[in-house]
């Protein structure tokens, strides 16, 4: 009997390992991205005001499983501090920029905020360990109906993500604490500032494809005028549409 035991216990011993190596692993890759990320932040921050992300941001950053908004082939990349693909032409965004639009809304506890473009629904995962309420649209719907299913089977129960043109925005849920939008129209959309509320903060990437665009910070005042800033230059993916016969 010890002779049988003995190999199964082995068996079972390395079996129960594997997955805590790859944890801690992911872990330590996550640990070094932030690491990054701040790094990053000093050395724009004369640029972008923000030379220091907020804790909050930075803990939700580093809690974040991001090899699971990617695809299995980029698993192994999911933690380096740059864009991936992610199927559809579509990609998720470098984590410093993720890290920077986020401490840019300035997110508090009591917030509901829309995404405009959900892609894997890394940066809806990263706001919902931030705020009370995350609605998210995605038009491209493979991409919607997957970044869904993600959200779901790790918990996160206060995303509500659907499939359609963002560009409207989601007036049955606004008035809105703040707006991020992922990809880049060529101005911004004034359905999303009217969804706004008075204090609020939209942050969107604006320009044609071709040039170089400006990540914009967008603030509604209590008297519902309007101001913008200019952040960084950036490259997102443009702007998408559901076309119209």
């Amino acid at each position: 009997m010890l002779a049988v035991l003995v190999p199964v216990l082995l068996l079972l011993a390395v079996t129960h390992a594997q997955p805590s190596t790859a944890q801690d692993a992911r872990t330590a890759a996550r640990a070094r991205m932030v690491a990054e990320i701040a790094a990053m932040a000093r050395e724009t921050g004369g640029e972008t005001g923000r030379p220091a992300f907020s804790e909050a941001v930075m803990a939700a950053m580093g809690k974040v499983p991001r090899h699971r908004f990617v695809p299995l082939l980029q698993e192994a990349l999911a933690y380096e501090n740059r864009p991936l693909p992610i199927g559809e032409g579509q990609t998720i965004s470098q984590p410093y920029i993720v890290a920077l639009m986020t401490d840019l809304l300035d997110p508090k506890p009591a917030h509901t905020v829309l995404e405009v473009g959900t892609g894997s629904g890394y940066q809806a995962a990263v706001l919902a360990g931030l705020v009370a309420k995350v609605y998210t649209i995605e038009i491209v719907e493979p991409l919607g109906r997957r970044a869904k299913r993600t959200l779901d089977d790790l918990g996160y129960l206060n995303v509500e993500a659907r499939v359609g043109d963002g560009y409207a925005g989601w007036p049955e849920a606004a008035p809105f604490d703040s707006i991020v939008v992922t990809a880049a129209p060529a101005a911004v959309p004034q359905s999303l500032i009217d969804q706004l509320k008075p204090g609020g903060r939209m942050v969107i990437p604006v320009g044609a494809s071709l040039d170089v665009q400006q990540l914009l910070l967008v603030e509604k005042r209590p008297d519902g005028s309007v101001t913008t800033k200019r952040a960084l230059p950036v490259r997102f993916v443009p702007f998408t549409r559901e076309r119209r016969n």
